[in-house]
């Protein structure tokens, strides 16, 4: 994955969307959405912006670093706008949303242009596009965005504790999602 968070250096266009998504009315949709309340964005974009993935290229499932290493601020929500013209299925580049325990695939999301997903980011809100993109001369592109609070509920952290900062979580389900190779059965979805 190759992403730029520098927010001079991208277009106006660009430029424009990444200041909507952190306005104080975006800021209040998303709490009202998530019920998530005291959300900031991240001025500095640590992590996020507009991210690609080429051809062959995939992102293991994961969970998100918790702490953004400036503000000290606890990950709550991130969200992703698709950037991609007349991706077609075969492609590739789902974006996999897994239960905590990883047992399951709960959801498998085409990146299309303007769909926007967004969820809430614990330790255990694992995702990922883990399978190979096949798409030559394409990439595949969203504008990420991270949202933070000062505190969390100690259930959303590695045993209860929401004080050690981590960095990603790399995970290795032992079954797929459907639609993929080696699928979750039924007895597995617990």
């Amino acid at each position: 994955k190759n992403y730029l968070q520098n927010p001079k250096l991208v277009g106006s266009h660009t430029s424009a969307m990444m200041d909507f998504f952190t306005s104080d009315a975006w800021i209040r949709f998303l709490e009202d959405l998530t019920g998530i309340h005291g959300l900031h964005s991240d001025p500095n974009l640590f992590g996020a912006g507009l991210h690609a993935t080429v051809h062959t290229g995939y992102l293991d499932v994961h969970a998100d670093f918790n702490t953004n290493p400036t503000t000290k601020m606890r990950r709550r929500v991130n969200m992703f706008l698709f950037l991609n013209s007349d991706w077609k299925d075969e492609y590739g580049g789902h974006l996999e949303l897994w239960n905590r325990n990883l047992t399951m695939c709960q959801e498998r999301v085409l990146p299309i242009l303007n769909r926007i997903v967004i969820f809430s980011s614990t330790d255990f809100s694992y995702h990922g596009h883990p399978h190979p993109i096949n798409a030559p001369g394409r990439a595949r592109r969203s504008l990420a965005m991270y949202y933070y609070t000062e505190k969390t509920e100690n259930n959303e952290c590695i045993h209860n504790d929401c004080f050690r900062p981590h960095s990603t979580l790399w995970q290795d389900p032992e079954c797929k999602c459907p639609g993929t190779s080696a699928a979750c059965n039924e007895t597995s979805r617990s």
